[in-house]
């Protein structure tokens, strides 16, 4: 069998792993317990990881994706598998779907643990974690033996900074958002099987047991689409919300890695008067300025763990509420998936606001394997350049802040392309998710840098809030 199990944090769901492994046969894989593995170990993908995380930066999908492909293809044939926790999201569920078809595999069922949000804030607000090992305490359903203390290796336990009730309360706000979707998708295909997850640890692991004995013999009972959309979540807010207080020129950028949107980025925004928020710099300034929200990121990656979306959702808010985004700002790098696009609409609808358009920078594979393939990044301010296109006054040196030039890891062309499959992979749910509210327009992004901005500023010159007479910003126009 090849299953996966899913639901919140605290579900429980890593908790009768062993169990089901050893009965049915299974491979465990858990893509934090993975992750960590990777970086501790120092293995090639795992030092990629840390130089994301050492440059305050964000690690890519792609990156991971490739740590399950790695697992997977050494996995034994007469194994069967149990993803812990995965797929958590659309994107995740293509690339799975990708991954096993290549390796003449399937998903046989996916198992959604219930549990009330109540339940799931009531087990997080007592959970402990061991600094050196990782295992999971709780103050009443599973205390430590010496109080503070780990069992197996004695190291210091600690709570987590994100199990406090409100952060609870908005993680899980985010997982019903992005998992809505998933049992959507595996109950359309007939694979999913939804278990109360709330009772003693007994209780739980029986039910597993029972299901996956059914799952085994053709007699398993499938949850049907009205079930699972019972459960999944809370309604994302509309493409186009309620009108805006006031006009503003709210813009998001797509486009792939290379696509020359941080350049396009910074011509527009000083054309249009307009906030640039790029979410790799804003990533980078919260674990600088050590913000609360960046305190919270750098637990995440000091366990060698991705930030999660919720994280990286409340960066984005708090800085479009600045004063200085007050007329309008161009978002470079967010939203990448279509949950944070849904998550982008609902923080704009809180702060009164709504998108003018989407701009998409359309640049074809080749292009940007080639442009990629020359570029060049400052290691002090991350300026980019490139050795055609943008080549520095003095090779090797930023004509910025004098800081040295380098080529990312992941700019040699066979990285490049795994890269774009990625990109592709999340950027088209992305399209169809905007174009239909009339929000999207393409850019042709081949050729010279000004052409490209002349398209881009076209574009935005056609947008509804630039033709309104109250617009604070047509007068830069």
């Amino acid at each position: 069998m090849n299953i996966a199990i899913i639901g919140p944090s605290g579900a429980g769901k890593g908790s009768h792993a062993a169990t089901l492994c050893a009965r049915y046969i299974l491979r465990h894989v858990s893509t934090g317990d993975l992750f960590r593995h990777h970086v501790q170990t120092r293995s090639a993908l795992g030092i990629l990881a840390r130089r994301y995380m050492a440059q305050g930066d964000l690690v890519p999908d792609e990156i991971v994706e490739a740590m399950i492909e790695e697992w997977a293809d050494k996995l034994p044939p007469a194994k069967g598998v149990l993803f812990d926790g995965f797929p958590r999201t659309t994107d995740q569920v293509r690339f799975l779907d990708e991954l096993l078809g290549r390796l003449n595999r399937a998903i046989d069922a996916v198992v959604y643990l219930q549990v009330s949000d109540e339940e799931i804030v009531r087990r997080l607000s007592g959970r402990l974690i061991c600094r050196v090992c990782q295992a999971p305490y709780h103050t009443l359903f599973q205390p430590p033996q010496n109080a503070s203390v780990c069992d197996r290796c004695g190291g210091a336990l600690y709570q987590r900074p994100d199990d406090s009730p409100e952060m609870v309360r908005t993680r899980l706000r985010v997982f019903h958002r992005t998992t809505g979707p998933v049992l959507d998708h595996y109950a359309a295909a007939n694979k999913l099987i939804i278990l109360p997850g709330e009772g003693t640890s007994g209780e739980v692991e029986a039910r597993m047991l029972g299901a996956l004995d059914a799952l085994q013999n053709r007699l398993a009972r499938f949850a049907t689409r009205e079930e699972a959309a019972a459960i999944s979540a809370v309604p994302g807010a509309p493409v186009r919300p309620a009108p805006a207080a006031r006009p503003t020129v709210d813009i998001v950028l797509l486009g792939g890695p290379g696509s020359g949107k941080g350049t396009q980025a910074e011509r527009l925004c000083a054309e249009l008067k307009l906030l640039h928020v790029a979410t790799g710099d804003l990533f980078r300034d919260n674990l600088r300025q050590a913000t609360e929200l960046g305190r919270l990121a750098k637990t995440y990656m000091d366990r060698g763990e991705l930030v999660p979306d919720d994280v990286t959702d409340a960066m984005v808010e708090e800085r479009l509420a600045r004063p200085d985004a007050h007329d309008g700002f161009i978002l470079d790098g967010y939203p990448r998936t279509t949950q944070q696009a849904v998550a982008l609409t609902e923080m704009l609808t809180r702060l009164r606001r709504r998108l003018a358009g989407v701009l998409y920078i359309n640049v074809s594979d080749a292009a940007i394997v080639d442009r990629l393939s020359g570029r060049m990044i400052c290691r002090s301010c991350q300026a980019p350049y490139h050795q055609l296109f943008k080549p520095p006054n003095k090779p090797g040196i930023c004509d910025g802040c004098g800081g040295e030039l380098y080529q990312r890891a992941d700019d040699n062309p066979e990285t490049v392309r795994a890269r774009l499959v990625t990109f592709h992979r999340q950027t088209e749910p992305l399209i169809d998710y905007y174009r239909p509210a009339g929000l999207l327009h393409e850019i042709d992004g081949e050729g010279d840098v000004a052409g490209t901005c002349g398209r881009s500023l076209a574009a935005v010159r056609n947008f509804p809030t630039m033709k309104s007479p109250s617009a604070t910003t047509a007068a830069a126009l």
